[in-house]
């Protein structure tokens, strides 16, 4: 009678450590889920600033074209010629700029993207843990249930002797 209680007492406590196990692997998993979400909004957030730097890009390689243009054209004044040739040194370096600026958020862009990555598989394999410890806890209280049920049987057994 003591053994069946015993053991009933240990299948309870292996029960409720297999519960806490799955709830803190489910609050892990919810906090990947989140992790990723954000990642996910900075990632749109660095798509729409690389969109943005392609156009300062293009704005600024347009200006220069016509600049470029305009002092091929043989503009007569020597003012006019070196205030262009001033107008082309700044272009060019705010294309270096744009270029510069256009490089590293790329890059932020591909890092973000490889953690993003990172963090799927990384929630994969916490559901997959929390399945396999679910179907544990499931296992656990067919069994705990099976000899509840013979502790009872045995039990009214006792009781009509």
């Amino acid at each position: 009678m003591d053994k069946f209680k015993e053991k009933l007492a240990a299948l309870r406590e292996e029960v409720n450590v297999a519960n806490a196990r799955g709830d803190a692997f489910e609050a892990e998993v919810k906090k990947l889920q989140d992790d990723l979400i954000a990642k996910d909004h900075e990632i749109t957030s660095l798509k729409n600033k690389v969109a943005l730097r392609e156009a300062e890009l293009e704005k600024a390689e347009n200006k220069i074209s016509e600049t470029k243009l305009a002092v091929d054209e043989g503009e007569t004044s020597k003012t006019v010629g070196e205030g262009l040739s001033k107008k082309v040194s700044l272009l060019e370096s705010e294309l270096d700029t744009s270029e510069r600026s256009l490089r590293e958020t790329t890059e932020k862009l591909r890092q973000m993207d490889i953690k993003a990555e990172h963090f799927e598989r990384k929630v994969q394999q916490l559901e997959n843990e929390r399945d396999t410890y679910e179907r544990k806890v499931e296992e656990l209280t067919q069994k705990y249930n099976g000899i509840k049920v013979e502790l009872e049987e045995t039990l009214k057994a006792l009781d009509d002797m």
